[in-house]
């Protein structure tokens, strides 16, 4: 079946899955929207899409995106009300298809030209995608010359896909290393005097990851199983500061989920056997993440309150990402053996508004409870809030804030708490 005889398969309120983060099939989601005309309400299902071919507000009548996890080419959108975001943490997602709790018509994914056996790799984006495709009525490809074959949970054979494209096009990509700030160093080298040699770590993506992994030069054995991999973790492991010696989840493997970064990352993980990409539901499950010793899971906030509630997926009331896998991996390393949950994040916006304040924005998300918080880290320090009290927790925060925002937080901090210690 040609493609387009098989996108015409996609009608009105069909519910269609569309690969996300640097997976985004932008050639079949093209094609799809040069349909819009014959189409009203087709519900787009992805996880952080980085295309904003169905967020055209031209399109609006056409394509209703439910976001998994909500980008910056959707956040304007969910405001609007043209789109809207499902609150759920990463390692559940699967369920979501595999239950029919949201019943897929068809599949958009993108994959490597098919192997001597007639495999593809999904390359750099697993993520919820196996799902997809096991439980999407249809499932159309985009095979590109330029997607690099992942190891891992990547493969699907031609068998499996109901119709196909061959279109070269060059894939996503997000370079944080030429943005770090002196601030983002300083944050960096205090989360980095954190681990400890053997630690297996979780990394997001963007300048505090990048600005930490540029200050393990000097650590040993350090192991990686993380959500996302990014170019960072290269040099580390080319000069052996990233063995997975120690790691007892996939020993001597990289494990990750989605891989986003530049074109050198994915040159370096093309047919490397040392990445594995894994489904969500196993490298997001706080079961196995604990398994790690030494588990460091390093996460940011838009803000934090004095008790230590996490904001990260929201504006007060703006939906700015999603829930995604924090929860996951500060939870897993909470329960590993000398496991370090870390939120690392600068104590001030570029505008000068305090990341640390007394209470959340109203209608802001609580990302990471209170509870699940141990280590937090600005560019004035890091304070361990495991066992404090709340009063103490108070205290210790504002030792982490800018020194313009500390006197208004102390004043709301007795006025709610009464003391301090």
């Amino acid at each position: 079946m040609v493609i387009d005889q098989a996108l015409s398969l996609i009608k009105s309120g069909a519910r269609v899955f569309v690969h996300g983060c640097g997976g985004s099939p932008r050639y079949l989601n093209r094609l799809l929207a040069n349909r819009a005309g014959d189409l009203r309400r087709v519900e787009i299902i992805s996880v952080n899409p980085l295309d904003d071919t169905f967020t055209n507000p031209e399109l609006k009548d056409s394509f209703f995106n439910n976001s998994l996890f909500a980008s910056s080419f959707v956040r304007s959108s969910i405001t609007n009300g043209a789109a809207s975001y499902i609150p759920t943490f990463l390692n559940e997602m699967p369920r979501l298809f595999d239950e029919n709790i949201l019943p897929l018509d068809a599949a958009l994914i993108q994959v490597s030209p098919p192997d001597q056996h007639g495999y593809c790799s999904l390359g750099i984006s697993v993520e919820v995608t196996q799902a997809a495709i096991r439980n999407a009525k249809k499932v159309f490809a985009q095979i590109n010359r330029h997607m690099p074959r992942v190891h891992g949970d990547t493969f699907l054979h031609m068998n499996e896909i109901d119709a196909y494209v061959e279109y070269d096009e060059p894939l996503i990509e997000l370079n944080y290393s030429k943005q770090i700030t002196q601030i983002e160093r300083k944050i960096g080298k205090k989360v980095a005097e954190l681990i400890d040699d053997r630690s297996t770590l979780q990394l997001g993506i963007g300048p505090i990851p990048n600005s930490i992994l540029t200050c393990l030069d000097n650590h040993k054995d350090l192991s990686i199983a993380t959500e996302v991999l990014s170019d960072g973790v290269i040099p580390l492991l080319e000069n052996g500061v990233i063995t997975n010696r120690y790691k007892h989840f996939h020993p001597g493997k990289t494990t990750c989920t989605f891989i986003l970064g530049t074109k050198k990352l994915y040159d370096f993980v093309n047919d490397n056997p040392n990445v594995l990409s894994l489904d969500v539901s196993v490298t997001n499950d706080p079961a196995q993440i604990r398994r790690n010793p030494r588990m460091c899971a390093i996460n940011s906030a838009l803000e934090i309150d004095l008790t230590g509630q996490i904001c990260a997926d929201s504006l007060g009331t703006m939906q700015y990402s999603g829930v995604g896998g924090q929860m996951d991996f500060m939870r897993g390393a909470g329960l590993s053996k000398h496991g370090k949950p870390i939120i690392a994040l600068p104590s001030q916006t570029p505008k000068g508004i305090s990341r640390i304040v007394n209470m959340l924005k109203p209608g802001a998300a609580v990302t990471t409870t209170r509870a699940h918080v141990h280590y937090v880290v600005t560019e004035y320090g890091v304070a361990n809030l495991f066992g404090k009290n709340c009063q103490q927790r108070a205290k210790a925060l504002i030792e982490l804030a800018h020194p313009n925002h500390r006197e208004s937080l102390e004043r709301a901090a007795y006025k709610r708490f009464k003391a301090l210690y």
